[in-house]
């Protein structure tokens, strides 16, 4: 349509679509959901030593055949016969985003909920039975744009290779210098895989345009199948306190446990996405303004180096987590920064018997239980 909206999807009978008007991105770049910690991150990551050396090697090791026979014969290929409403939200979620080319699409029996996009020279998703079983329509209608999303921004390439190191790792654990080579490489990959995977949520929204089921889907993949039981407000406010709450050492225990998954916490993000749904940038893009492809070989790579670093200084100066105002602290050359390190790190000063310079009790006491 001329606006950029439509009603339903891709077209055929039977298809089951949204009863509502979506807008449609003709041409549009990954670059215009991608998250600024992806695009540094994966800077980052080409920028390690020996990565491209690696990846050069595996790009024609990879057993990229052999992967997709397997999915042909053991699990179930999506289309217009087989899962004929995963089908129609596949050509629905690459119509929105103006997908040059249908991604292959399987079905895989597995009782936890779960889906990637995989491939080198072709992406690949693979949905499993628990996630299909697990989610409505429109929650699954965002997780079909996420993986498009995953395609679209050529994530699948990683995040084949980081299946195989990852499974590679165990194998020569018995190798000192080679098990800390591949496990370097594995941890870079896993640090960019969590940032694409905001991106890649942006992305679900950008199909389903439904914000409300973006984040039921979040939440039914932290607590299951029990929506009666659970609220979304609720959710948020558990992302809430684990932002701000604690101590310095609560802070690098966050660290500890972020270091071995390939996904941020579902709580952290839903909160991602609803503050990038309720942005300046997302408003700019739904009204059609946002980068296209045809201007990707023009993209400033210094650009994008100063968008992940404002994005960075941002998040520094409004993170309420406590290592956060720790580094604000010391930015801002704190005083008694050793007072301030031991106070940060015990979570002294925190509750409501802290005093100010003038011996009076500083507002805005201890958090409510």
């Amino acid at each position: 349509m001329s606006d950029g909206t439509y009603d339903g999807g891709a077209g055929g009978d039977g298809e089951r679509v949204p009863g509502r008007a979506r807008r449609r991105f003709p041409g549009i770049s990954s670059r215009a959901y991608e998250h600024p910690a992806d695009r540094s991150a994966l800077v980052a990551l080409r920028r390690l030593s020996g990565f491209d050396t690696v990846f050069k090697t595996l790009s024609g090791l990879l057993p990229e055949r052999s992967l997709r026979l397997l999915y042909l014969s053991d699990s179930v290929r999506v289309g217009e016969r087989q899962f004929p409403h995963l089908h129609a939200m596949l050509l629905d979620a690459c119509y929105v985003l103006d997908m040059p080319r249908v991604p292959a699409m399987y079905v895989t029996q597995d009782p936890q909920p779960n889906a990637m996009c995989v491939g080198l020279d072709e992406p690949v998703i693979v949905v499993t039975t628990g996630l299909v079983e697990l989610l409505d329509e429109e929650e699954m209608r965002a997780v079909v744009g996420h993986e498009v999303g995953h395609a679209l921004s050529g994530h699948a390439v990683y995040r084949t290779i980081l299946l195989f190191l990852t499974n590679f790792a165990v194998k020569i654990a018995w190798i000192p210098l080679g098990n800390l080579a591949v496990t370097a490489i594995v941890t870079a990959l896993r640090e960019w895989f969590r940032k694409s995977e905001l991106s890649a949520d942006r992305a679900g929204l950008l199909v389903g345009q439904d914000l409300k089921a973006s984040l039921r889907g979040l939440m039914k993949l932290a607590g299951g199948n029990h929506l009666h039981e659970m609220n979304v407000d609720a959710f948020l406010e558990q992302a809430e306190e684990y932002e701000r709450g604690g101590d310095l050492r609560d802070s690098v225990l966050k660290i500890m446990n972020m270091l071995p998954r390939s996904h941020p916490f579902a709580t952290v993000r839903a909160a991602e996405l609803k503050r990038w749904a309720e942005s300046r940038d997302f408003q700019r893009l739904m009204d059609g303004h946002y980068p296209r492809r045809s201007e990707d070989k023009d993209a400033s790579v210094s650009d994008s180096f100063r968008e992940s670093a404002q994005h960075y200084a941002d998040a520094v100066r409004t993170g309420k987590d406590p290592l956060m105002g720790l580094v604000r602290d010391i930015a801002g050359g704190a005083g008694d920064l050793g007072g301030k390190l031991r106070d940060t790190f015990t979570g002294r000063g925190q509750g409501g018997s802290s005093s100010g310079r003038d011996g009076r009790q500083e507002k805005g006491g201890p958090e409510a239980p």
